[in-house]
């Protein structure tokens, strides 16, 4: 199990590049017109939010090209040119540079209706723009879906650097388009399944620095970090808490891999599973009383739901042989997993009432989904021309993109919540 957790392969970059891979054919066409006063503006806004909703799959955008008119206000636009090009929701804005940053101002407008839908004013420091945008990018998805806009949340990832025995790896953060990108840790062993506490103001994870596994927990804020376990045997898969009061984990330190809570307050330890089998990859119920988690007590891996209550742990998962890496989604109605079909390892979607399985990527080679904290979009990493690289599907399965480092490989994803 160690052997399997620690393959990495060649050099990383930690800067991202967005690659949409399949669109939605039911994604709603949008115009976002380049804002007025965007030449002094050390970022295109406009291009940012175009491209979060693109990445989205619920708007399909306008091309520039294809624009009659490039309006800037709600007064300007003449909706019967926009209706004319199917567009069915326009954004026009403007910016202005003051003395602390920029003032930009935003009007999302019904095209068929010819009405606003929204107006708002915002403000953003010199070097905030791409934060600016990403906020626009909320409003917009929220005021036209009624679901909360996740472009202002943050995922990390692990990469590694070099060959052989000389391998470096670092834990990666960056904005949920994988712009604005910062190591906070390197380290010249093995880092795996970084987990973000529920209020986005630290990541637990295992590192090999020592000599053995061990699960940190480290402050984003001040890189301050703690070592909560280096018990002999397995120390994995960290999973916070919705309240970030505990964290459940895997350890071995009694013999074979089971499920254990720890309360942080005092590192007091709760076993939770006792099985003979391998018990790991526990992740909680948005409700907190309930535990997924991946065990071989069937013979393959198989998803379980351990019951905080009752103590009892009941198999979900029932279609092939192979399910594993289960994560809830936001409502608790539904899990994410990683699925071994005719054509490999791929990303599904399971619903916990019906039990209806559907593969939601196409690649063939995934792993470790994360799911966006609005529950639209599941990040996972797979690979692509013998590199591990980042990708993403939404939760129907219509749209996905992708996010490759331009050398080396990309694992280990994770997803903020809200911040």
């Amino acid at each position: 199990m160690l052997l399997a957790l620690v393959l990495f392969s060649t050099a990383a970059s930690a800067n991202l590049t967005i690659e949409i891979t399949r669109g939605s054919d039911s994604a709603l066409p949008i115009g976002v017109v380049p804002f007025d006063g965007a030449e002094g503006m050390s970022e295109d806004v406009a291009r940012i939010v175009q491209d979060d909703l693109e990445r989205s799959g619920y708007f399909d955008p306008l091309e520039r090209g294809a624009m009659f008119a490039r309006p800037h206000r709600a007064d300007d636009v003449a909706f019967g040119e926009w209706r004319s090009l199917d567009v069915r929701y326009l954004l026009v804005g403007r910016g202005e540079k003051t003395a602390s940053g920029y003032e930009i101002g935003y009007d999302l407008l019904d095209v068929s209706g010819g009405r606003p839908v929204l107006q708002e004013r915002i403000t953003a420091g010199g070097n905030q723009l791409r934060g600016a945008a990403h906020r626009i990018s909320d409003a917009v998805f929220e005021a036209i879906t009624d679901i909360p806009g996740a472009f202002s949340t943050r995922i990390t990832y692990v990469t590694s650097r070099g060959v052989g025995d000389n391998i470096d790896y670092g834990l990666y953060v960056a904005d949920a388009d994988g712009h604005n990108s910062r190591e906070v840790l390197t380290s010249d062993e093995p880092v795996l399944s970084p987990a973000w506490s529920p209020d986005g103001e630290k990541l637990a994870y295992v590192s090999f620095e020592g000599e053995r596994p061990a699960i940190y927990v480290q402050q984003m804020a001040s890189g301050n970090r703690i070592k909560l376990t280096d018990f002999e045997g397995i120390n994995g898969a960290p999973a916070w808490s919705p309240d970030g009061r505990k964290l459940a984990m895997s350890l071995s330190k009694d013999g074979q891999p089971e499920i254990y809570v720890m309360n942080l307050a005092d590192r007091s330890l709760n076993r939770l599973t006792q099985n003979s089998s391998i018990d790991t990859e526990p992740d909680w119920a948005p409700d907190g009383r309930s535990l997924l988690f991946t065990s071989d007590r069937s013979g393959g891996p198989q998803l379980y739901r351990y019951s905080l209550g009752s103590g009892d742990a009941e198999r979900l998962t029932f279609t092939g042989k192979y399910n594993a890496r289960g994560r809830f989604g936001p409502d608790g109605e539904q899990i994410y997993l990683v699925h071994r079909s005719r054509d490999g390892y791929q990303i599904a979607r399971q619903e916990l009432d019906s039990g209806r399985l559907v593969v939601l990527s196409e690649t063939t080679h995934d792993e470790s989904p994360s799911v966006a904290p609005n529950g639209t979009m599941i990040l996972f990493a797979t690979q692509q021309g013998g590199q591990g690289v980042l990708s993403a599907v939404s939760a129907d399965g219509r749209s996905s993109f992708r996010l490759p480092a331009a050398r080396g490989d990309v694992r280990e994803p994770a997803w903020s919540p809200f911040l």
